[in-house]
């Protein structure tokens, strides 16, 4: 088997994430359960509660001080700039890992600057 000599193109995939706030830890079950809260781009609050390595690497527990700051990766659908000039997009957090508000909805609209960029 020969290998190709001609180069590749890796395209980047830059993950992204909404900014949330975890509010409780609701169950020890390894590797421990949060309830996190977020307000999208009309205010209204949509709650999530899933395994805190979803949301956060730090360690938290029944004992920890509540709020901390956490993130729900997602996938950006589309983004526009509204007519006051503010950047806003439809994020779906369905991907990468599956995780929905606890009515089951996935799809919200956000001002941009309320996710954060990771390689």
């Amino acid at each position: 088997m020969r290998c190709s000599a001609e180069p590749r193109v890796v395209r980047r995939i830059d993950m992204h994430a909404v900014n949330v706030q975890i509010v409780r830890f609701t169950d020890s079950a390894q590797p421990g359960w949060v309830e996190c809260v977020f307000r999208d781009a009309a205010s209204r609050e949509w709650t999530f509660s899933d395994k805190l390595p979803i949301f956060t690497a730090v360690p938290l527990d029944a004992h920890s001080a509540f709020p901390q700051a956490g993130a729900v990766a997602c996938e950006i659908i589309r983004t526009w700039i509204d007519e006051c000039g503010q950047k806003r997009c439809i994020i779906d957090t369905e991907h990468p890992w599956g995780v929905s508000a606890t009515n089951g909805e996935t799809q919200f609209e956000v001002f941009y600057e309320q996710l954060t960029t990771g390689a």
